[in-house]
């Protein structure tokens, strides 16, 4: 549905040609709600903005329903961006008008009557739970309330992709589920396609079904989401991946031979990742009862997707040495991956 082709996108600033998007090639389903990761600076904001064209690229294509938007400008652009819904970090209300103005704002530019304008911020309004609240103005507002009325305004247009540039980023950890929660609604009951551009790897995992990892203006690494966490091949990618699982920490507590794990300084300890039916089967037990080798668990982490789950553990082991390499072997043959942390 979107495709972004050899992307480039420069910025001059203080004299110097800074490259923000380097040969960025992307496609996009419709009704995926797609991830785009980075840290600050990685180019992923820039990115999002070529698809609207607040930022027009240098060089490369852009293609919305198989049509080449990369040169619109005047009358056909302003009716393409009617079709792209944007919300962001910091919501961009307008605070003199209330809740009820600022999602009708974008309909005045229609040929809408008055009458139908009402109903459909109504009908708005009810979508993102927020119809008492239709005569407040924005400072009367919480923080997750205007994202809400942000997203609202977004759809005011009927928009076939909705743009969501760190929308949560200024919110608390509840706030941002109840708004992730919103904005899988919005995609399973209107078919939208929803592009979130984020720093957190925990908005990715809950609400994404595929990711694109950013750094230094390139796509490092792209693919269904449970792969990627699964899977992680880019240092970056597993380094999100990591700080999301908490493993940092419990790297840092083996490398530093750390008592408070209770294991020996020379005992082995593997990382094991594994997927789908294998998660739910008792492991650390079967491998006591074929090879008499114990596995003392000592970090685990379960995430669960829409196709499945990914379990991830820290394990101590005990053992002979040749039954330890059974063991190891007998893993892989269940297709976990196992890494040895020393």
């Amino acid at each position: 549905m979107i495709k972004l082709e050899h992307i480039n996108k420069t910025f001059e600033i203080g004299g110097k040609t800074v490259q923000a998007v380097k040969d960025v090639s992307l496609k996009i389903r419709q009704g995926e709600i797609f991830g785009i990761i980075g840290f600050s600076g990685a180019g992923k904001s820039t990115l999002v903005r070529c698809i609207n064209l607040l930022e027009k690229p240098q060089s490369g294509r852009i293609t919305i329903d198989n049509e080449d938007i990369t040169n619109y400008s005047g009358l056909k652009l302003r009716q393409l961006r009617q079709k792209i819904g944007m919300i962001f970090q910091h919501f961009n209300l307008m605070p003199s008008r209330t809740v009820f103005e600022n999602i009708e704002l974008p309909l005045k530019l229609t040929a809408l009557s008055s009458e139908n304008r009402a109903r459909k911020v109504n009908e708005l309004l009810e979508l993102v739970g927020l119809t008492d609240k239709a005569q407040n103005y924005p400072s009367q507002l919480s923080g997750g309330q205007k994202q809400r009325v942000a997203i609202a305004r977004a759809l005011a247009n009927d928009p076939k992709v909705l743009l969501c540039d760190e929308a949560t980023s200024a919110l608390d950890p509840q706030t941002t589920h109840s708004i992730l929660q919103l904005l899988k609604e919005v995609n399973a009951r209107l078919g939208l396609t929803i592009v979130v551009i984020t720093h957190q790897m925990e908005v990715i995992k809950e609400i994404c079904d595929r990711v694109a990892v950013m750094q230094n203006g390139q796509v490092v690494e792209k693919g269904n989401i449970v792969d990627i966490f699964s899977n992680p091949q880019a240092p970056i990618t597993k380094s999100f991946i990591q700080a999301a699982d908490n493993f940092e920490t419990f790297n840092d507590l083996i490398r530093l031979n750390s008592s408070i794990t209770g294991i020996h300084p020379d005992q082995p300890v593997w990382f094991l990742t594994y997927r789908g039916s294998v998660a739910g089967e008792p492991l650390m037990s079967e491998l006591y009862r074929r090879f008499e080798v114990k596995a003392n668990i000592i970090y685990g982490n379960i995430d669960y997707f829409k196709e499945c789950i990914v379990g991830k553990l820290g394990v101590a082991i005990e053992g002979e040495a040749e039954k330890i390499a059974q063991a190891k072997a007998f893993l892989i043959e269940q297709k976990v991956r196992v890494e040895v942390l020393r």
